[in-house]
């Protein structure tokens, strides 16, 4: 995707040097695009902890990078094992991550220790690759489903989508997942409007969707995290579509705090809500989302305090409770799979069902 005019990956290696990593630091969006250069495994440990960086896809892309570096000055089994376990229990919730520790891990296991560094970073490489290419067909497919919905209304009405948090190419190495559907829509010349969820506690919809649709010129309006139910029973949204951080064999699916209730919202409704995934979100060892999936729990000052830009153009950071206030920060809920109306993959589109899943990935029968 473009910013300015210039083409972005979310991740990528120094030209110069050749082996340190770049991301956009997230938390100054929208106010300041930072590129920030990572050269040791405990600096990716804290972008991804503190949220510079985030995403599922990206995570687990940025975390293989993570592992890449620390093969650079120790590529013995031990710091191999240990750095890899330091990097995969950065964030406990999306499964992406894990996922590409376990492939690098398996790659690079059977290597001689002098090999492993490069073999690393040519690992993480692909993993971006395939993530862009698989989000490019999410987008593709997805964009089917709009095709129809627009083509219901009649070309000239505007087509109203409603999503949640942050799923678009900041979130991913490229394109998106929810996003990357409405991205083509709009380029096709396709009417349509985003309802963007603000996303308390930390404000990803606010940030850094509406900073990824105003900057790609994609028509939106920022809603509060309450509105959007009101909105579904005045007829004003014609689609929800959300990314996720985890999906379970039977289709449950976990996403940031606040989408199960937009499903509920949806169900009422009879308003179709999708959710857009790559495979490597799905995690097939799990079964009931509610009880096995872990919910990462984060610091309290998330809701107690609020960041922004103020009248004099700088960012501040203002407490919003009582001293004596404590505060809870689940940062994800598992929507059950009856709530979701299907599931949008880089294999296609599929009913939110065991069936559903196996229809699209046999080989996981």
């Amino acid at each position: 995707m473009k910013i300015n005019g210039t083409p972005y990956r979310s991740v990528w290696v120094d030209e110069k040097d050749g082996w340190s990593v770049h991301i956009f630091d997230q938390t100054r969006l929208p106010f300041a695009l930072d590129i920030l250069q990572l050269t040791t495994p405990g600096q990716v440990a804290h972008a991804i902890k503190t949220m510079q960086v985030r995403g599922a896809p990206l995570i687990g892309a940025v975390a293989a990078y993570g592992l890449a570096l620390a093969l650079r000055t120790d590529s013995s089994d031990t710091a191999l094992e240990q750095q890899a376990a330091m990097l995969a229990a950065t964030r406990p919730t999306a499964i992406n991550l894990v996922w590409a520790i376990e492939r690098m891990l398996n790659h690079l296991r059977h290597l001689p220790p002098t090999q492993r560094a490069g073999a690393a970073y040519a690992e993480a490489g692909r993993i971006c690759d395939e993530d862009a290419a698989q989000n490019e067909a999410i987008g593709l497919h997805g964009l089917e489903l709009l095709r129809t919905l627009a083509a219901q209304r009649g070309k000239n009405d505007r087509l109203n989508i409603l999503t949640h948090c942050n799923a678009g190419w900041i979130a991913t190495v490229d394109w998106g997942t929810a996003l990357a559907p409405i991205y083509m829509a709009h380029d096709e010349g396709l009417n349509v409007h985003v309802w963007v969820d603000e996303t308390r506690p930390r404000n990803q919809g606010a940030a850094l969707t509406a900073w990824e649709l105003g900057s790609h010129g994609v028509p939106h309006t920022v809603i509060a995290d309450n509105a959007g139910g009101h909105l579904m029973q005045h007829g004003l949204v014609d689609m929800v579509i959300v990314g996720t951080d985890r999906v379970t064999r039977n289709a449950d699916v976990a996403n940031k705090i606040g989408t199960y209730l937009k499903a509920l919202a949806a169900r009422d409704n009879n308003v179709p809500f999708w959710v857009a995934l790559p495979s490597t979100t799905i995690d097939w060892r799990v079964a009931d989302g509610v009880h096995e999936i872990p919910i990462e729990e984060r610091p309290e000052a998330e809701i107690t305090h609020v960041h922004g830009r103020d009248d004099n153009g700088q960012i501040s950071r203002v407490q919003i409770t009582p001293d004596s206030s404590r505060a809870a920060n689940p940062a994800f809920d598992v929507t059950p799979a009856r709530l979701v109306t299907g599931l949008i993959t880089e294999k296609g589109c599929c009913a939110a069902t065991p069936d559903g899943l196996l229809s699209l990935f046999p080989e996981r029968g």
